[in-house]
């Protein structure tokens, strides 16, 4: 889980909060605003986990305002979930999401234009699903996320 920023056309600057599964790489949520602080977070973590179906054992995050709160750590603590800071100057401690983020940066924000908040979340979300569904990553065998998951639970039903 990682911020980002970017502007709207009119140089009004918003946040981009991006979270993905280490193990799948797959892109749970990709959510942007112009303030966003730890009660935000926890929310979108609620939704996540909920939409999900299951509750991760830990996050990694780095020490942000945003994901040092007393909203996230609540959460975190009644969800029995593991806020795994970073090492303050270790980007690399959470390298999963720097290459997402650089991948969101070069595909989608450096090359679209937004027109409004509601108009950046959509072009966000219409990317995260490419991301999800089409491309292949060789660290998955060259399967999608998606296609990983499902193969994933194939092979965990036939294993019961």
């Amino acid at each position: 889980m990682d911020f980002m920023s970017d502007a709207l056309f009119d140089g009004k600057k918003f946040r981009i909060l991006t979270l993905v599964d280490n193990y799948s790489r797959k892109s749970l949520a990709i959510h942007c605003g112009i303030s966003l602080k730890g009660e935000n977070v926890a929310e979108i973590l609620k939704n996540v986990t909920f939409e999900q179906q299951a509750s991760p054992k830990r996050i990694k995050i780095d020490n942000g305002p945003e994901f040092i709160s007393k909203a996230l750590d609540r959460w975190a603590y009644e969800k029995k979930i593991e806020l795994d800071f970073s090492r303050p100057g270790k980007p690399t401690d959470n390298a999963f999401i720097k290459s997402f983020n650089g991948s969101l940066r070069e595909e989608c924000l450096n090359v679209n234009w937004f027109l409004s908040l509601e108009d950046a979340q959509q072009k966000l979300d219409i990317w995260r699903e490419d991301y999800n569904t089409y491309r292949p990553h060789s660290s998955l065998g060259n399967l999608t996320p998606n296609e990983f998951i499902s193969n994933s639970q194939k092979k965990q039903i036939s294993l019961l």
